[in-house]
């Protein structure tokens, strides 16, 4: 019989148990999308505990998921001793991301499903790692795309050769780097198989004020380039084609419209015409795939790691590692004036700091 996991949230808001509320009815989510939605909905696991620090979303997040008030908390070390979960779910902002993580996989907790960003530095990136590998622990960030069924086809498709080596990744509508960049370079690092990243050059239109020595106030908007060791280079813009992504191959190109919820296939075609040899793209069949819930595969990735007793999943912490050293990347970039900076990127002394922020009200009904 198949053990049931315990699993447990830290961070009751919006990602967290109530996003699904905003999205009712969008063709970009297939639902559950919250990390609580996708617990309820994975028959291996067991919604059992949260923790928040506002008793109003503490109370409906009970409420709407069946936990009792004796299962409630604001501090997540007594969580963590009394409820002892085998998954642990950090939807916090990333300030709090690494020092929830750590003293998780510390104490007991054998998967982790973090929001992203990451964290909030590199040397934060370099510790979460260091302590999942060393107490063996499953990680999964909450990077959606990764887990598309859509873009699985997308990345089979690259990987086949079919349409000749990918030379090339666009990114119509790149975003803040911790809110938007963390889903969009993700996606870059998976339908590139995850090949190591080497250089970075980006801009922060707004940098120069957000910039405070070594604080980062705010999550800023960006733009720019970062190549990697195979030779693809990914061009991130600011643009207003939304939510639209390309990888173009020495014989074709797919592009992934309107957010994933269509695929589009062009392949080469060669004639000749008075002597030369004309290349046009001409519509191909992208492959079928079946919707899914991106969450609820994910969550059921840390269920196979656990299972297994091996913390390999499709993310994983370096995969998410690599992923901070984009963003630094191109904070570092912006700070020498949009130069080219290599990686592995030395700790560039900056961390996320928001004074003051509050938080978002969740949506409690649809």
């Amino acid at each position: 019989m198949s053990k049931t996991y315990r699993a447990a949230l830290v961070g009751c808001s919006r990602m967290g148990a109530f996003i699904d509320n905003e999205v009712v009815g969008t063709p970009h989510h297939v639902p559950p999308y919250s990390h609580a939605a996708g617990y309820e909905a994975c028959d291996r696991t067991d919604l059992v505990a949260g923790v928040d620090l506002r008793p109003d979303v503490l109370e409906e997040f009970g409420k709407r998921y069946g936990v009792g008030s004796d299962h409630l908390y604001t501090d997540y070390k007594e969580l963590i001793a009394k409820e002892q979960p085998d998954i642990l779910s950090v939807a916090t902002q990333p300030e709090q991301r690494a020092e929830i993580s750590i003293y998780a996989a510390e104490h007991g907790v054998e998967a982790l499903y973090c929001e992203k960003a990451l964290c909030a530095s590199l040397p934060e990136a370099d510790a979460m790692v260091e302590a999942c590998e060393r107490n063996g622990v499953a990680l999964n960030m909450g990077t959606n795309r990764r887990w598309h069924p859509g873009f699985d086809k997308m990345r089979e498709v690259i990987a086949s050769g079919e349409l000749g080596a990918l030379k090339t990744l666009i990114v119509y509508s790149n975003g803040t780097l911790f809110n938007t960049s963390s889903h969009t370079f993700d996606l870059m690092q998976r339908l590139n198989g995850d090949a190591r990243a080497t250089w970075v050059q980006g801009h922060l239109p707004q940098g120069d004020e957000l910039i405070a020595g070594d604080e980062l106030l705010d999550d800023p908007t960006a733009e720019g380039m970062f190549g990697f060791e195979n030779g693809v280079t990914v061009y991130a813009m600011n643009s207003p084609r939304s939510s639209e992504y390309e990888a173009i191959c020495e014989r074709g190109v797919l592009t992934a419209q309107n957010n994933g919820v269509q695929f589009r296939q062009r392949q080469v075609h060669e004639y000749e015409v008075a002597s030369r040899t004309i290349r046009d793209l001409g519509d191909g069949t992208f492959p079928d795939y079946e919707q899914a819930s991106s969450t609820l595969r994910l969550i059921e990735d840390l269920v196979a790691a656990l299972d297994r007793g091996d913390p390999v999943t499709r993310g994983g912490v370096r995969v998410a590692r690599a992923n901070m050293e984009l963003i630094f990347g191109f904070v570092e970039s912006h700070r020498r004036g949009g130069a080219r900076v290599s990686l592995p990127l030395a700790d560039p002394g900056i961390r996320l700091i928001r004074h003051g922020r509050e938080a978002r009200q969740p949506r409690y009904q649809a």
